[in-house]
């Protein structure tokens, strides 16, 4: 089967970018190694400008009502102060949506892959790729997969899109691939049911020794993503008792907080919680000759401000520029060149956010000062939860007088505690 694009997987960027290309006349075969649909460890929650994407590809109004929304962002610090952003505020930015989408993954990426096929996308599930092809010269120009009966095969594409994660095979082969330093974190995600008093505002609650993130995602489920230092990787693994105890870690950590006990004493915990990372992933480049990396393949940082999907949606559209440029008038280079300048363009200021919000929930003393900050000046909580919702431009935030008022300028009423303990 001859294509223009082998999409090397199913998720948010994979389908993104296969319907982006499908409907202007591209002919793609996307390949995935789950079958849909399939659970994915996630935070699950999508930005307001993530709607512009989901609305364009028709899947919208189906999505918002298998989910809940979201008003806004609420983050507490170790000492207990606590701030809240709302995505509708008066610092004069305005999202697709006043509001977020917080989705079960299987519910999203199966709607997701369903249109891509609508638009004409050839979607091949429960196949491996172990590698890309290259030439003499290193040019991709295809992927070796293996099927799930034992067959291996070859499929060749003028142009590959690695779509396929944080752990990218495509990344990895063509060494692209980049771990960085630090932070190096790790995740335990789980559903609950009955946790008390979830509202519309997605909570992200920081503590000494990781911090979790809490939402509804409708059908009374509450998502739970907690991260936590990779030192704590084999006590995590293994649990006091010994053995594997992933959940039972995450469901001892819940109950050893004061605030959050109280919720999740009568909640349960739907099926076993899923550990994911270590994150702080990055390509060296996003592009390779005869290949493109999108979504996670490309980059992921840190899970805190959840934003994952809209990059992978974004990306998407990213990638259906560039592949029709390389497959029109524009030579490959200078496409897959413009690629990387457009990806710096949406995503930098975003990414040193990213890093920025990094140190801060790594150092108690740092979070728990922005958040008295924050809860002391609305419109700072307004602009930093704009950000994270992809709708407000990172300069707000990065601008030397913001930062200051979140960290330097003294806030009326509050102390700066003496603790300076930052996580192992």
């Amino acid at each position: 089967m001859a294509v223009d694009v082998l999409v090397v997987g199913g998720g948010p960027a994979g389908a993104s970018t296969a319907f982006q290309l499908a409907r202007r006349g591209v002919s793609v075969r996307l390949l995935e190694r789950s079958r849909f649909p399939r659970s994915k460890p996630c935070a699950e929650c999508l930005s307001p400008q993530a709607s512009r994407i989901l609305s364009d590809m028709g899947v919208l109004e189906e999505l918002e009502g298998k989910g809940a929304h979201l008003r806004g962002m609420m983050v507490r610090a170790p000492n207990g102060a606590s701030a809240r952003g709302d995505y509708a505020a008066a610092h004069g930015f305005r999202a697709f949506r006043d509001r977020g989408l917080a989705i079960r993954r299987e519910l999203l990426d199966d709607v997701l892959l369903r249109r891509a096929r609508e638009a004409g996308v050839h979607v091949e599930e429960r196949v491996r790729v172990t590698d890309p092809l290259r030439d003499s010269k290193g040019v991709v120009g295809g992927v070796s997969v293996l099927h799930a009966d034992g067959r291996h095969e070859t499929m060749r594409a003028p142009i590959v899109v690695a779509a396929d994660g944080l752990r990218s095979v495509i990344a990895r082969r063509l060494g692209l691939a980049h771990c960085s330093i630090w932070p190096k974190r790790i995740a335990l995600i789980g559903h609950y049911r009955d946790v008390r008093d979830v509202g519309e505002y997605g909570e992200m609650h920081v503590e000494r020794d990781g911090f979790v993130g809490i939402a509804d995602v409708g059908d009374g489920i509450t998502t739970v993503a907690a991260v936590f230092p990779a030192g704590r990787a084999r006590e995590i693994a293994h649990g006091a008792g010994g053995g594997a105890d992933r959940s039972g870690f995450l469901d001892r950590w819940l109950s050893g907080k004061a605030q959050l006990a109280r919720r999740f004493e009568a909640a349960t915990r739907t099926g076993a919680a899923t550990a994911v990372g270590p994150f702080a992933s990055h390509a060296r480049r996003a592009s390779h000759p005869g290949a493109l990396l999108v979504g996670d393949a490309a980059d992921f940082f840190d899970p805190f401000t959840g934003e994952g999907i809209y990059a992978a949606l974004r990306g998407g559209e990213l990638v259906a520029d560039t592949v029709l440029a390389a497959l029109g008038s524009s030579t490959e280079r200078d496409a897959f060149e413009t690629y990387e300048r457009s990806r710096r363009r949406e995503f930098g200021g975003k990414w040193w956010v990213e890093r920025l919000i990094g140190i801060g929930v790594a150092v108690p003393t740092i979070v728990n000062r922005a958040a008295r900050a924050l809860a002391a000046q609305k419109r700072l909580a307004d602009l930093l939860v704009g950000v994270t919702g992809d709708f407000v431009p990172a300069r707000e935030v990065l601008r030397a007088g913001y930062l200051a008022r979140l960290l330097v300028l003294p806030v009326s009423g509050s102390s700066l505690p003496a603790d300076t303990v930052a996580w192992e």
